[in-house]
């Protein structure tokens, strides 16, 4: 089997998106720049997803000649949208994947108030389970490990700022005497 005839199944997410209750956009990722190229265009298809969806109880569906998996909880719904020739059973494990992941990562609080306070953390999940629409990762446990090195060697600038405005300067002055 060369190459040139895995290259097809390689793409195989489309587009990633989070909506809220009310069907607003709360994450969204397209990887295919052919599919909806600009944002009336993305919105518009994310609406007639979630019109189609949103009272539904299954867990696919079908839409623009796409095949769309979805699930929701409390008052989000998690989309990932592939090809009409896209295996279901893929796209439903880098669902799943997604949901376990950002479940780990929000404590088991999936829903709207948490997940837009730890944005950060929702791009980075996303960013390792899939890159340019090629699938990295399924196992949660995998995408985890991942994320909490990537946000443990970045600069928490977030704690340096808020150590500055409470005036908490001690780990500051540490820092700059060890230099």
């Amino acid at each position: 089997m060369d190459s040139a005839s895995l290259e097809p199944s390689l793409y195989t997410v489309k587009a990633v998106f989070i909506l809220d209750n009310d069907g607003n956009r709360l994450l969204s990722k397209y990887y295919d720049p052919e599919l909806y190229p600009s944002m009336k265009e993305q919105k518009n298809f994310e609406k007639n997803v979630f019109n189609k969806t949103h009272k539904a109880d299954n867990e696919i569906a079908f839409l623009e000649g796409m095949t769309i998996v979805y699930k929701s909880s409390i008052d989000l719904f998690f989309y990932v949208v592939g090809s009409a020739q896209e295996n279901e059973l893929m796209l439903m494990s880098v669902l799943n994947c997604l949901f376990d992941s950002l479940s780990q990562i929000l404590r088991k609080n999936v829903e709207r108030r948490c997940l837009l306070d730890n944005m950060e953390g929702v791009f980075l999940v996303v960013d390792e389970i899939i890159d340019g629409g090629v699938i990295l990762e399924s196992d949660p446990q995998q995408v985890l490990q991942k994320v909490s090195y990537r946000l443990m060697s970045e600069p928490a600038y977030g704690f340096v700022l808020f150590d500055y405005i409470t005036g908490n300067l001690e780990g500051q002055a540490d820092k700059s005497q060890q230099l």
